[in-house]
């Protein structure tokens, strides 16, 4: 298995579950993996491009997971140079080399695919329409995924956390009212948050099944961040009243947010068996992770 971002939130957990079963290799860009067990090789996106095609041409890996995208939603509103490349022509690249070394790749996109107008929760039979940048380039990239292989696989988790330094909703609100200040979550942006560890078990299930094709991979609950942080603040014992709910006109980000892009994952639970947690549980296993690394 090759792991492009193999040092991200996804990447770094995908690893802990994987190295026993797996020979594994993983990309990385300005950060370590700290595992004799993996074999690393660093390489800038935006700069190597050709890298990552020699390297998948070289080891000719079984599976590629790619997990790599931009952690700036507003950036990629206002650099949409940054956005093609990394979303639209690198994945391109992967896509045309792994279906020539025959290897399954299984690439990561995004809730922000939708607008955001549905009361209910979005299906793989929905059709999407992206209100920024960011969600636009996601999608076009899963065409790419999707057309490039039958054997290919795109999964759509949203607001992705763990007990994990890079998981930074999550970590921005507990660091924060740990400290006794107060946090300022939007009240009317709504998703369906996943679980980094359930994300990461589900992506094996997929590989020892030998699934295909577009599903939608998030926890169970919709809820908005202002109620994700509360439940954070319920978990771990702090306090809620430092929480204070801000809406999207009163605390503007650069690139527009779809007001609710909660997804239904039960195509890819029945097609695998594993079943995504709700916000509760998820809460709560990070909580006893934490006191298991304190």
């Amino acid at each position: 298995m090759l792991i492009i971002g193999g040092s991200g939130l996804v990447g770094s957990t995908l690893i802990s579950y994987a190295v026993s079963d797996f020979s594994l290799y993983a990309t990385v860009n300005k950060n370590e993996i700290q595992s004799d067990r993996v074999i690393v090789t660093k390489i800038d996106l935006l700069q190597e491009r050709q890298k990552i095609a020699d390297l998948i041409s070289t080891l000719r890996p079984d599976i590629i997971v790619n997990t790599v995208a931009h952690d700036s939603v507003d950036l990629c509103e206002t650099d949409h140079k940054i956005a093609d490349l990394l979303h639209v022509e690198v994945l391109q690249d992967i896509a045309k080399v792994s279906k020539k070394t025959g290897s399954k790749l299984i690439h990561l996109s995004t809730d922000f695919v939708f607008e955001g107008s549905k009361e209910g929760k979005y299906t793989e039979n929905d059709i999407p329409k992206p209100v920024n940048y960011y969600g636009n380039t996601k999608l076009l990239g899963e065409n790419i995924v999707i057309e490039q292989s039958e054997n290919n696989v795109v999964l759509r988790p949203a607001v992705i956390y763990g007990w994990h330094k890079k998981s930074r909703f999550t970590n921005w609100i507990i660091e924060t009212l740990q400290a006794g200040k107060s946090v300022n979550p939007h009240a009317d942006q709504c998703n369906t948050p996943t679980l980094v560890d359930d994300l990461c078990k589900a992506i094996l299930k997929v590989i020892e099944l030998g699934v295909s094709g577009l599903y939608n991979s998030t926890g169970k609950t919709c809820l908005s961040r202002y109620e994700f942080a509360q439940a954070l603040a319920d978990g771990f014992g702090l306090d809620k009243k430092l929480i204070k709910p801000v809406t999207s006109q009163e605390k503007k980000q650069l690139a527009p947010r779809p007001c609710r892009t909660c997804l239904d994952s039960t195509k890819l639970e029945k097609r695998t068996g594993f079943e995504f947690s709700d916000i509760n549980t998820g809460i709560s296993f990070i909580f006893n992770k934490s006191k298991q690394n304190s």
